[in-house]
């Protein structure tokens, strides 16, 4: 597995070794000691996501706070997306620091994204599938939402020559002076 540091250290972009022949190719999309080793620390999933959205799409920026804050293990199965990473946590020196990262199924990165980050994907192809993993289960009393074009991230979403298709609930995110970040 090959390791890729973005401006948010806590944040890392993983690549698979890809095992191609005439047949296809074989990956080892997840093996814990690896993965524990390459962040560092030991890191336990319970929950696997997946989602499937069209062109233009933009799911995000979620995130759930403590106790049942999550980190997550993001790929793409299917397709191509624009993932964006937020520090929200409040101690941090990056709070409202963003990191961007191209995710697809041609590429087979993986983005960590540490507890304490707000995290979110605009979908760059006609379709892509997302799945990720996650260190706590989904609680609805905990989630929390950061609005995707808040001025003072200054997010440089890339063009997709459509309008951006949001949900209701994200459409009516706060801004991150608003919303609720880590302690």
């Amino acid at each position: 597995m090959r390791l890729e540091s973005t401006n948010l250290p806590e944040v890392l972009i993983l690549e698979p070794r890809i095992f191609p022949d005439d047949r296809g190719f074989f990956m080892e999309s997840y093996n814990q000691r690896a993965f524990d080793k390459t962040v560092g620390y030991p890191v336990r999933f319970v929950q696997d996501n997946h989602s499937r959205s069209r062109h233009a799409v933009l799911r995000g920026l979620h995130f759930q706070r403590p106790p049942h804050a999550q980190g997550k293990l993001v790929r793409v199965i299917s397709g191509r997306v624009f993932d964006v990473v937020v520090d929200m946590r409040r101690s941090s020196p990056r709070l409202g620091q963003w990191a961007g990262v191209d995710l697809s199924a041609d590429n087979r990165r993986q983005l960590w994204v540490p507890a304490g980050f707000a995290h979110g994907f605009l979908v760059l192809s006609d379709a892509a599938e997302v799945m990720y993993k996650t260190t706590d289960y989904y609680s609805p009393d905990d989630e929390g939402s950061l609005r995707w074009d808040d001025p003072s991230l200054a997010i440089r979403w890339p063009e997709v020559g459509t309008r951006i298709v949001i949900s209701a609930r994200d459409a009516a995110a706060p801004v991150l002076k608003d919303a609720y970040g880590f302690l």
